[in-house]
């Protein structure tokens, strides 16, 4: 073969590659609802964007993807992480398992860490969820110290506290209360028999079918029986203090990607505006983080108080409230 014959066939070769790199998917892990994700990821790959998507199970979620991605950090598998909340978006942005995406989704809100080293965008709120004939003419709830009151023994529901948002709340509780106010409502629970779900949407559904009165769950699942029309009232605790407590999605891109800039794209068109409408109208999400887009209808035109903790305060007490959740409570 000649010289110009071997240079040739080099470059078809080259072309070849190149042509399979352009066409290799972005691989996504994400904590994100496997429903809704769905319908963003389609409208996406209608713009283009070629998207290959990796879920994980209800009960653990977040924290099943954080080890996995913790685990692939030498050779990453995955591209963009899409997180149904932030917490754990910290720690492996921490760790330097994910690397900062500057975005303008979400500037503002927990110090730098939304816009210049994540995106973030789409709020859940922790509330509780009642069953509304069980609870007619009983004193309502108002705050999540309420679900320890001995009146609502064998009657309150929550998800088991070591994963997931549920997990990511008992930090902030344990952060903002300190340990032995904690302590004491880990132990209240325990005494009153809270039923322990394996997720949230077990907890809905306990609600649902009056096996527990009062759940402690996120909005999206209580919306969610709402739209189907099911006997629960949403209750958005601790309004005459901090807020309801609130989680928002966030993405950012793996370190060491293998397809960096397609990566950063992605996190960009999840952070969209469009994206987070689209997020409420689906029912995954309930409010933005954008102050000009309404939120769900049946959040009502005034929006409730919100409480965002910075995720270093929620870091830092995290292991401390598992290993007093294992002691105290499970």
């Amino acid at each position: 073969m000649s010289a110009l014959r071997r240079c040739a066939a080099a470059l078809a070769a080259l072309l070849l590659a190149s042509l399979a790199a352009a066409s290799e998917p972005v691989v996504l892990y994400t904590s994100a609802d496997q429903e809704h994700a769905e319908v963003i990821l389609q409208s996406l790959q209608r713009q283009g964007l070629a998207v290959r998507a990796v879920f994980d199970a209800e009960a653990s979620k977040a924290v099943g993807l954080e080890r996995r991605l913790t685990a692939e950090r030498g050779r990453p598998v995955a591209d963009v992480f899409w997180n149904s909340e932030f917490l754990r978006t910290w720690r492996l942005l921490r760790a330097g398992v994910l690397q900062a995406t500057p975005a303008s989704a979400g500037a503002g809100v927990a110090g730098d860490f939304c816009g210049r080293q994540v995106a973030c965008f789409g709020v859940r709120s922790r509330v509780l969820a009642l069953h509304r004939p069980s609870m007619e003419g009983q004193p309502r709830p108002t705050s999540v110290a309420d679900l320890a009151d001995p009146r609502w023994a064998r009657r309150v529901a929550i998800a088991r506290p070591l994963f997931g948002t549920t997990s990511t709340h008992f930090a902030a509780l344990h952060a903002a209360w300190g340990e032995a106010r904690f302590v004491e409502f880990l132990q209240a629970l325990k005494r009153n028999q809270v039923m322990i779900l394996p997720g949230n949407g077990d907890v809905r559904d306990a609600v649902v079918a009056g096996k527990a009165w009062i759940g402690l769950t996120d909005t999206d699942d209580v919306v969610g029986a709402l739209r189907r029309g099911q006997p629960v009232d949403m209750v958005f605790p601790d309004q005459s203090a901090d807020g309801a407590f609130s989680v928002y999605m966030t993405a950012a891109v793996v370190s060491h990607a293998a397809h960096p800039a397609e990566a950063a794209r992605l996190v960009q068109a999840l952070s969209a505006e469009a994206v987070e409408r689209r997020l409420i109208e689906i029912g995954a999400v309930q409010m933005p983080l954008r102050a000009a887009l309404p939120g769900a209808p049946e959040i009502g035109a005034q929006r409730p108080r919100l409480w965002f903790v910075d995720p270093a305060r929620i870091e830092a007490s995290l292991d401390r409230s598992i290993r007093l959740i294992r002691e105290h409570l499970l």
